[in-house]
């Protein structure tokens, strides 16, 4: 007997899936500014620097461990490392250490790490299909506008409610960017994005653990599953995303459909992609980046009594973790963030480290912070007081930290954040050609000289 419940839905939405599934089919390659595609360039190689940087985590082990179990066909490449399986494991594992080190892109908006999902999709598929270059990138760009665009119309009520949106809905661009790979048509691509919204991804409980970083993974297996599974015939509601009880409706009451439909084609939410200067949650970097000019005044720890920090609500219920016991928890630990810029002047994975984190200087320092919220100040913004044994006191207010879209990170940094994630894994020769082939990658005939370069050369 079926339950007699209450359900605000918008029974008027507009046709999205269809919307959607369209733009994805029939947009032009290229059709965009160069402006767009430079940024999808970079998009490309920081997640690209970011998997190989973490390519022999303990996550990325105990991943490709659990894989292997299945006896995988070699089919795609794990980068940094020189295994091969199936174009899904690939997927699956690429995503999870593009993300391992929380260091990718952010699209800040909604604070989703769009590359993460798309790309490990876009690329585990395309090398093992031959696909060109310039179809990566229209790939790329597609599935991430489509991942934002569902990002933007429910957030922040879908976020508030404890998804991570990154593997919610980069579950959606993975399938889109993979649908377009396989060139399937619109009531092929309809489909595709059917099925993956009956796959979303990820709760905000498992910040602090490798499960964080498995939702981008996961997002692009079943992505690409998705569009696989519809380029032969399954089949998935047509209204999947948009109906009273589709993806949408269920996981947010807020469903801005405007945000969806308005210059579709025109405006392309990679446009407004963000890359992190440091190996943590985006909202501690005005805290960093303010200890870290307090540190260029001259300012040592040692000379420190307190730390006094004003910043957002929201910078506290994701990142208040005061005692963080390992890396992966200081990631979400605006304390250790404040000491890590107060001693080290920058926060990269090193400063992250078990070994960092459990230094006692380190844990002194971070005790020393005294966070208190005022939600007059903007998520994206620090106050920061250094307040000296001898009485002085040292402020810094950063209003935009460095690698927001008002202080973007160039080029010149994207390349010196690539090499120090990459040199280590591949050495710097072969970091450098491969910084080459990204920015190249949009002429690229097959991008197979590309995945030779990303992983170690066999001696």
């Amino acid at each position: 007997m079926a339950r007699n419940t209450q359900v605000a839905a918008d029974h008027n939405a507009p046709p999205i899936t269809q919307i959607l599934a369209t733009f994805v089919a029939t947009h032009p390659s290229k059709g965009w500014s160069d402006a767009v595609d430079h940024e999808a360039h970079r998009t490309f190689m920081n997640w690209l620097g970011c998997a190989v940087g973490a390519a022999h985590h303990e996550a990325a082990d105990a991943a490709l461990a659990a894989v292997n179990m299945l006896q995988p066909a070699a089919q795609a490449s794990v980068f940094g490392r020189g295994e091969k399986v199936d174009m899904a494991s690939a997927a699956l594992i690429n995503g999870i250490t593009s993300h391992t080190f929380d260091f990718d892109d952010t699209h800040l908006k909604t604070i989703i790490h769009p590359a993460g999902p798309v790309a490990s999709a876009v690329l585990a598929m395309a090398e093992h299909l031959g696909n060109s270059g310039r179809e990566v990138m229209d790939a790329l760009v597609i599935g991430i506008d489509v991942s934002c665009r569902v990002g933007n119309a429910m957030y922040p009520d879908h976020y508030d409610r404890g998804w991570h949106i990154t593997g919610s809905t980069g579950t959606l661009g993975a399938a889109a960017a993979c649908a377009r790979l396989l060139k399937l048509d619109v009531a092929q691509t309809a489909m595709a994005l059917g099925i993956a919204a009956s796959q979303p991804i990820g709760m905000r409980e498992q910040f602090g653990t490798m499960t964080k970083p498995f939702h981008p993974g996961g997002a692009a297996r079943a992505g690409l599953m998705s569009a696989l599974l519809a380029s032969k015939g399954f089949t998935a509601s047509p209204k999947a995303l948009e109906a009273p009880r589709g993806m949408m409706q269920t996981t947010s009451t807020k469903n801005d459909w405007s945000e969806i439909t308005q210059e579709l084609g025109q405006r392309f939410e990679i446009s407004f992609n963000s890359y992190k200067p440091f190996a943590c949650g985006i909202v501690i970097h005005p805290s960093i980046d303010a200890c870290a000019q307090i540190r260029k005044q001259g300012v040592t720890p040692e000379q420190i009594e307190r730390i006094e920090l004003k910043v957002h609500s929201l910078v506290l219920e994701l990142t208040g973790k005061k005692e963080p016991q390992d890396g992966l928890q200081a990631k979400f630990s605006v304390y250790h963030g404040c000491a890590a810029g107060l001693t080290f002047g920058y926060a990269a994975e090193d400063e992250f480290s078990d070994a960092v984190v459990s230094r006692p200087d380190m844990v002194a320092l971070r005790r020393k912070v005294v966070a208190t919220v005022d939600d007059s100040i903007d998520e994206a913004s620090a106050d920061v007081t250094a307040v000296l044994h001898d009485g002085r006191r040292v402020h810094v207010f950063v209003e935009h930290a460095i690698g927001s879209l008002k202080n973007p990170m160039t080029d010149t940094q994207l390349e010196a954040k690539f090499q120090g994630l990459s040199d280590p894994i591949l050495g710097a020769g072969r970091t450098s050609e491969l910084i080459n082939a990204c920015w190249a990658t949009g002429n690229a005939a097959n991008v197979q000289t590309l995945v030779a370069l990303a992983v170690p050369e066999r001696k």
